[in-house]
């Protein structure tokens, strides 16, 4: 069973009313997330999986370049690649409008999710995305894309191929902003990979809690245990793919510049537990795959409720630091 250990790469302000002044101090925590106890953002992340030898996708954002510079975008870029991983297409339109040079005529209010844009102008956003990633010196060619907060329709998939993109990893079945429903008779089930129009979607895994709901597979939201089971029970399922997600920032606390202990031990298990396991489920790159099996309507993976309590207990006790 493959893995992607996929990781969305995103720069924020505390606010679109004062960009130019947050900025510095945000890219800093965000990109670099230096605390008294070290770096636990980007630098974290990929000295964690150099350790235990494990790829990752890094899906960067750069529409945020459009309003600071693409040296910045350079910084993320050439950390990444340094560390032998790889670099794919991430988009949060909301950066649209702020843009120093237009990026779309016309367009000067906040439009958060990519389907509110039609196909043409989809198609010209991520056209940018892919020109700012190449001048801050991406190895090309790119082939995959993933949506800024999964939002994503039947025109978005179709502004990927027409940008020569190959890959599409923005469905997340567990997010109403995530359900292109005028694509489903195509579907085996809307968790596997499978084809459209030339394109290979490949879904944002889940799995059942141990209390029988739905969870999508992301180190800041599951407790490592859970992941584990659901890696263990999907490669006894026969999944051929697993998809897993973080953030470059989601080892640290929320608005804050210290580590999320919980979180980051959580990662270094995942990590360790991908290692220990590289012979049946290895981490791979989209570089690496050219073809999937049909999608034939396998079980979702399922997890114990002991590993669902203890994501409670943490939870709860995060709160009280």
């Amino acid at each position: 069973m493959n893995v992607f250990f996929t990781f969305d790469v995103e720069v924020w302000c505390n606010s679109w009313n004062s960009l130019d002044q947050d900025f510095p101090t945000s890219f800093d925590r965000y990109i670099f997330g230096r605390s008294a106890k070290g770096e636990y953002a980007l630098p974290k992340i990929l000295d964690t999986l150099s350790k235990y030898d494990l790829k990752g996708v890094f899906f960067v954002e750069p529409l945020f370049a459009a309003r600071f510079g693409v040296e910045y975008l350079a910084k993320i870029v050439t950390l990444i690649q340094s560390a032998g991983q790889e670099v794919q297409l991430h988009l949060h339109p909301e950066w649209t409008d702020e843009a120093r040079n237009a990026l779309l005529e016309g367009v000067t209010s906040k439009r958060q999710h990519l389907t509110q844009y039609n196909l043409e102008e989809q198609r010209t956003l991520i056209q940018h995305g892919l020109r700012l990633l190449q001048e801050a010196g991406c190895n090309l060619p790119l082939v995959a894309f993933r949506a800024g907060s999964f939002s994503c329709n039947n025109d978005t998939f179709s502004a990927v191929a027409m940008n020569g993109l190959k890959f599409d990893s923005s469905i997340n079945p567990q997010m109403e902003t995530s359900q292109p429903s005028n694509i489903a008779p195509v579907y085996a089930n809307p968790y596997e990979v499978f084809m459209h129009n030339g394109l290979t979607l490949i879904p944002m895994s889940s799995f059942y809690d141990g209390y029988g709901h739905h969870r999508h597979a992301q180190i800041g939201a599951c407790s490592a245990q859970e992941i584990t089971q659901a890696l263990e029970n999907a490669a006894l399922k026969q999944w051929h793919t697993f998809v897993l997600i973080a953030h470059n920032f989601e080892l640290m606390v929320p608005k804050h510049n210290t580590p999320d202990f919980f979180v980051a031990q959580r990662f270094i298990h995942v990590c360790r537990f991908l290692d220990a396991n590289r012979s049946i489920m290895p981490t791979v790159n989209f570089a690496d795959v050219s073809t999937f099996p049909e999608p034939c309507n396998m079980p979702l993976p399922v997890v114990g409720k002991i590993a669902t309590t203890r994501r409670y207990i943490e939870q709860a006790l995060r709160r009280l630091l």
